[in-house]
């Protein structure tokens, strides 16, 4: 595409965790600890022991885990003091980079509600009332909040020269990447959800109603943040799952991957796939955890660890790889009965997006465990998303006519509950809850261990 058909420019990124720690030049004095890092266990045992966790929680809509960012920036703040007296500003990933190409400091609302602790839910702004109770000073948050659809300024001739587009080519705010997946899938109903499985797995849901209890995430929607909240639970690991068994016991698929990509072969996924749909739904009894990072939503357990338990002789790698599906599809569903049990209305129907939509049978499998149709969105990506929102911002559209960009008509690769598959899967459902409990305090142990600490 020729450099002057690019209309505007809209950066959105993965979760940043505690954002990247930037001196009063912008540069970075740390690296971004990201939402997969764990290493903040410390700070959230005294977070929960020193701060009124009630008002926090009434405060940001969310609760306290070793995911939110703010842990993250209170490890920083503790554990490498040198670059904490250096940190002038705490920016997500996106707002780094738009600064870096317009100049231009703002966060956008769904980055700055994703940190946690230091952001006012209700009130659309950081909170210095929270900030005071954990220790983190409120400036070092940029002062000026946007929409993610909102323009935060035009390229800068550094930018420019870097990108290879105009002076002043606008750059639009952005936002989290599982939120931009879920406007890309039509989202601006309430009752609508959405899968997003990408290296993790983050299930949604928009409403315009203060969040209702801090077992799921919640953060302003990246359209229209003023009205609606994005709510979502996640599994640390989802797409993470298949990738590491792809990466350590299927050599020879990834080998013929490799020598017939000249002539469009199949790629190790759908090799594996074409193993796995032959093995019965329920892997013959076999269950995974897919708790390979710990766990989000709904356990909130950075201590829990991946499980595969029914081995027999009879197994196979197919029986496993098939396990692996089922276990981020179960977590897929325990985060669903969550929402639902929290009182959120929900749509019988739901859309998937990301790299696990490609997959029929990992669709299928999502299907028949969550007893709902499961359909993929033919746009479902964030860039799809960030395209909606620089139309926003460019005033080429307005945000009501945004879902007709993704109709029923694009729904594609529909698939509809088995009710043997089922039956079958709520009869093994109960066993994945239990494992978790029978097991979770065998992880915590272990993951003393590992840290070379005593069982």
């Amino acid at each position: 595409m020729p450099p002057s058909e690019v209309a505007a420019i809209a950066v959105s990124s993965l979760y940043g965790g505690s954002g990247i720690p930037v001196d009063e030049n912008l540069e970075p004095v740390h690296p971004c600890l990201i939402w997969m890092d764990r290493r903040a266990r410390r700070q959230v045992d005294r977070v929960r022991a020193e701060v009124d966790l009630e008002r926090l929680v009434e405060i940001t809509g969310n609760g306290v885990d070793t995911y939110y960012g703010f842990s993250k920036i209170l490890w920083l703040r503790d554990e490498a003091p040198v670059a904490w007296a250096r940190t002038r500003w705490l920016l997500p990933p996106n707002a780094w980079l738009i600064q870096r190409l317009t100049g231009e400091l703002a966060v956008d609302h769904s980055s700055a509600g994703n940190i946690g602790g230091v952001y006012d839910i209700r009130e659309r702004r950081w909170s210095a009332e929270a900030c005071e109770m954990l220790g983190i000073p409120v400036e070092r948050f940029p002062e000026r909040l946007v929409a993610s659809h909102d323009v935060v300024g035009g390229l800068h001739a550094t930018g420019a020269e870097w990108t290879g587009l105009p002076v002043g080519t606008p750059v639009v705010a952005g936002g989290i990447d599982a939120a931009v997946a879920t406007l890309s899938a039509g989202v601006l109903r309430e009752r609508q959800h959405v899968a997003m499985l990408g290296t993790s797995m983050c299930w949604g849901f928009i409403h315009g109603e203060p969040p209702r209890e801090p077992g799921l995430v919640s953060m302003p929607y990246v359209l229209e943040p003023e009205r609606f909240t994005y709510t979502f639970g996640g599994a640390a690991t989802a797409g993470a799952v298949p990738a590491w068994f792809r990466d350590q016991f299927a050599t020879g698929e990834r080998a013929v991957e490799t020598w017939t990509a000249d002539i469009g072969g199949p790629d190790a996924y759908a090799q594996l796939d074409a193993r796995a749909e032959r093995v019965a739904p329920g892997s013959d009894g076999l269950l995974m955890l897919p708790y390979l990072m710990g766990e989000r939503s709904p356990i909130w357990d950075p201590d829990a660890r991946g499980a595969v338990v029914g081995l027999t002789l009879l197994h196979t790698r197919a029986h496993v790889y098939r396990a692996a599906l089922e276990g981020v599809a179960f977590a897929l569903r325990h985060n669903i009965e969550a929402g639902r049990d929290a009182g959120y209305d929900l749509e019988d129907t739901l859309r998937v997006v990301g790299g696990g939509a490609r997959s029929t049978l990992w669709m299928q499998i999502m299907a028949d465990v969550t007893g709902m149709p499961v359909s993929a969105a033919r746009g479902g990506e964030a860039a799809f998303g960030d395209a909606m929102l620089a139309a926003v911002g460019l005033g080429w559209a307005a945000s009501s006519e945004l879902p007709d960009w993704v109709d029923t008509a694009d729904l594609h690769r529909k698939r509809e509950p088995d009710p043997a598959a089922r039956a079958r899967y709520d009869a093994l459902y109960p066993h994945y809850l239990g494992l978790y409990r029978d097991l979770a305090d065998r992880f915590g142990a272990l993951a003393r261990l590992q840290e070379g600490g005593a069982a």
